[in-house]
């Protein structure tokens, strides 16, 4: 596994990591505090059958293959893509695939962040970025990942996709 490098504030460039724990032990120890209290807050609030892994460097969570065969349709083969968390150089980094592709949960997700947060909401199309380790609202994103059940999620992926040309 190759290190993290670890910068002056305290922040990791992502670690190559084989396993969720791997990239958590591998975490500078001003990082590691709060990625772990947001690693057991999503595992407890997530609905069961969504699946704690590593994908794209990142530890996050699917729908594992055996709940969902068709598997995510970038990558034949591989689990449909939920939730993500990174420790970035200057931030930390969550994803969550549902805020993308429902514009209810968006909705919901951002009068929640006006109404409990004292900072700007600084996000991207599903990636919420958080720059200092006290800014993460993690009650918020337990709320956020009890909101959709792995059958809800895939129903809301597939009627995103674009039919196939036959």
């Amino acid at each position: 596994m190759k290190k993290a490098k670890a910068t002056a504030r305290g922040a990791a460039s992502k670690p190559k990591s084989a396993s969720p724990d791997a990239y958590y032990a591998a975490l500078p120890a001003a990082r590691r505090p709060v990625m772990q209290a947001l690693r057991k807050a999503i595992a407890r609030a997530l609905p069961r059958g969504f699946k704690e892994t590593i994908g794209y460097g990142m530890p996050g969570w699917v729908v594992p293959l055996t709940t969902y065969p068709a598997g995510y349709h970038c990558a034949p083969g591989t689990p449909l893509p939920f939730l993500g968390l990174a420790s970035q150089k200057g931030h930390i980094s969550f994803y969550h695939m549902g805020l993308y592709a429902d514009p209810a949960l968006l909705k919901w997700f951002r009068g929640e962040c006006a109404a409990r947060l004292t900072k700007k909401l600084d996000m991207g199309k599903s990636c919420v970025r958080f720059k200092r380790p006290e800014d993460v609202p993690i009650d918020l994103i337990a709320d956020l990942c009890r909101r959709m059940t792995p059958s809800q999620w895939i129903a809301l992926y597939e009627s995103k996709l674009r039919p196939s040309a036959t």
